[in-house]
């Protein structure tokens, strides 16, 4: 098993594997603060939001989520960010 791990082969693969792993973890950090971010901001905008608006925001891709900050200005009440979210599904 030394002889294994020692060779080229094996550590280009643990390399590739770790550098994957590494873009996926940073990938889903990105995605998991910018959802937190947006719900703390609607939650100071129209106070408490309930758990199953808040699950369907981290939910959504990185892209989403920076779309619906961007039109969290335009928002008037919760209803509103329910009506966006169901139209991006």
């Amino acid at each position: 098993m030394t002889v294994l791990r020692e060779s080229p082969w094996y550590q280009e693969i643990l390399k590739e594997g770790l550098q994957k792993g590494e873009t996926q973890g940073l990938q889903q950090g990105l995605q998991q603060g910018e959802a937190n971010l947006i719900i703390r901001q609607l939650s100071r905008r129209f106070g408490n939001i309930n758990q199953l608006l808040a699950s369907q925001i981290r939910q959504l891709k990185v892209s989403q989520l920076e779309l619906l900050g961007e039109n969290l200005f335009d928002f008037t009440n919760i209803s509103d960010v329910d009506n966006w979210l169901k139209q991006q599904t």
